[in-house]
């Protein structure tokens, strides 16, 4: 008899609990709303409100570790060091015109091997154009230069 008293409360409980499942599953949804998510930028570049510019402009200065040198010489060489330069700059594009009138001739370049000083210039004609490679032999710099067909 203990027994079947038992098994009706469980019973009783196990209905109670049912109900009171289905019963909070029915009455959630009457309560509860939905919204559409919506995204919207905050920088104005991706259509975001402009006020905010100038937050995002402090923000990322005040994050910028770039610190500008300004160290411009232009107005700073007087009229006799800017005559200099270009009489030097003159004088050697002089020289170096008749190095190369020279070694080649008033013609066109020709393939082969040449040496001015520390450069060494290797020219051979390649499917591109003439393809000429400047060696500075006490520094290592290369240079590339290819004159198209």
């Amino acid at each position: 008899m203990k027994k079947s008293i038992n098994t009706i409360l469980k019973f009783k409980n196990m209905k109670l609990l049912r109900t009171s499942l289905i019963a909070f599953l029915l009455i959630i949804p009457l309560f509860t709303s939905a919204q559409e998510m919506v995204y919207k930028p905050i920088n104005p570049a991706f259509g975001g409100d402009t006020f905010n510019y100038q937050w995002l402009l402090s923000s990322a200065t005040a994050q910028n570790t770039f610190e500008k040198s300004i160290d411009f010489s232009f107005g700073n060489e007087s009229e006799l060091d800017n005559f200099t330069k270009s009489l030097n700059r003159q004088l050697l594009n002089q020289i170096t015109s008749d190095l190369f009138r020279e070694q080649f001739g008033d013609g066109a370049l020709q393939p082969g091997t040449f040496m001015f000083g520390s450069l060494v210039l290797d020219i051979s004609q390649t499917s591109d154009g003439l393809l000429i490679n400047i060696l500075d032999t006490k520094t290592g710099d290369q240079t590339q230069i290819i004159i198209p067909n």
